[in-house]
């Protein structure tokens, strides 16, 4: 059966737009191309808010924390990339820190994340966080019993004072199936561009996601409080999983939708 195409279809694929989506879906896919029309159509539209957000915070001075977690390629950093991109580089920044110098293991654990902490107007989001000790730590032997006890007794604490500090913290968790997981890490080991993303971390994702997924669902129910809830956006579609982080995003962030731009 031949698909049955509208004539709004085909003049969305007979614009510039429409060709090079086209072309993106080698072998060609009209139905995938019509999709990432719409997708990019509605992305701009959600940037849009975006910068009215952020216009707002730094207007009011606010500080903003935005973490990201999830499994290895579960599509963090091309959300953060999609959410920032047209944004004032110079009222947000991206952090991934590396695993901890000698020094910092010497510190509170919490210390290092706080001399990355926004100043007033100002976002910062995170790609992985303090969560590190709540999920890939303990799965991974990085941090003792001990020490992955006494982060859990003192997260929601320190949460609570950081908001309670006129800082507001929105938490994401990118969830993805274990199947997709293996195609990705499988696209990103054949990819010259992409080989880098993986590490011996990656490497040994697969064979411990069932402790991954332990450890999950223990920081969920211990650390998704009233005052700072997880949200957890299904990440299969990557495209549709960074249309839901940045509509959720806007939809807890109080700024003034009325604000012009």
């Amino acid at each position: 059966m031949e698909p049955n195409f509208s004539q709004s279809d085909i003049d969305k694929l007979n614009s510039s737009k429409g060709i090079l989506s086209l072309f993106n879906t080698i072998p060609f896919n009209v139905e995938k191309a019509l999709r990432y029309i719409e997708y990019k159509k509605e992305l701009k539209k959600l940037q849009v808010e975006l910068i009215r957000m952020q216009t707002w915070a730094i207007d009011k001075n606010k500080r903003i924390i935005i973490i990201f977690e999830g499994r290895d390629a579960a599509g963090k950093g091309g959300a953060i990339r999609r959410i920032t991109e047209r944004l004032n580089p110079r009222y947000y920044f991206e952090v991934a820190l590396p695993k901890p110098s000698v020094e910092e293991q010497g510190q509170w654990y919490f210390q290092r994340y706080l001399t990355e902490f926004p100043k007033a107007g100002e976002i910062v989001l995170f790609d992985r966080s303090w969560y590190n000790r709540a999920v890939v730590e303990p799965v991974n032997g990085f941090c003792t019993d001990h020490q992955y006890n006494i982060f859990m007794n003192q997260v929601n604490e320190f949460e609570r004072m950081i908001v309670e500090s006129d800082i507001q913290i929105v938490k994401i968790y990118m969830s993805i199936s274990k199947d997709e997981q293996a195609r990705r890490f499988e696209d990103i080991k054949t990819s010259l561009l992409k080989q880098w993303k993986i590490t011996p971390v990656d490497e040994k994702a697969q064979e411990l996601w069932d402790q991954y997924t332990f450890y999950k669902r223990e920081m969920f129910s211990k650390t998704s409080t009233a005052l700072v809830p997880w949200k957890v956006i299904k990440a299969n579609r990557k495209t549709t999983a960074r249309i839901n982080a940045i509509k959720y995003i806007l939809s807890v962030i109080p700024y003034d939708k009325n604000l012009k731009i």
